[in-house]
C-alpha cells in the first residue's frame, strides 16, 4: 500500500478506539466480536502503524460499536 491514504486509515483507527473506549470494550473483546484477530485488531488500532481493512470488516465494527459508519470515516 501506498502512503496515499495513510492518514485516512490512521483516523479510522483512532475513531474506532475511541468509540471501543466509550462502550467499555478491550481491543481483545472488539475482535472477538467483531471476528477478527486480536493482533489484526490491535494493528487497526495504532496510530503508528497503517492496516488496511475491508469494508466488511469496518462494517462490522461500527455494528458491534453501534455506531453509523460515517462515524469512523
Amino acid at each position: 500500500m501506498g502512503l496515499k491514504h495513510s492518514e485516512r486509515y490512521k483516523n479510522i483507527g483512532i475513531k474506532i478506539s475511541k468509540y471501543r473506549i466509550k462502550k467499555g470494550l478491550t481491543q481483545e473483546q472488539l475482535a472477538n466480536k467483531v471476528g477478527i484477530s486480536y493482533s489484526y485488531m490491535t494493528q487497526i488500532e495504532a496510530p503508528n502503524v497503517v492496516k488496511k481493512m475491508s469494508l466488511e470488516v469496518l462494517f462490522d465494527i461500527a455494528d458491534v460499536l453501534k455506531v453509523d459508519i460515517k462515524d469512523l470515516l
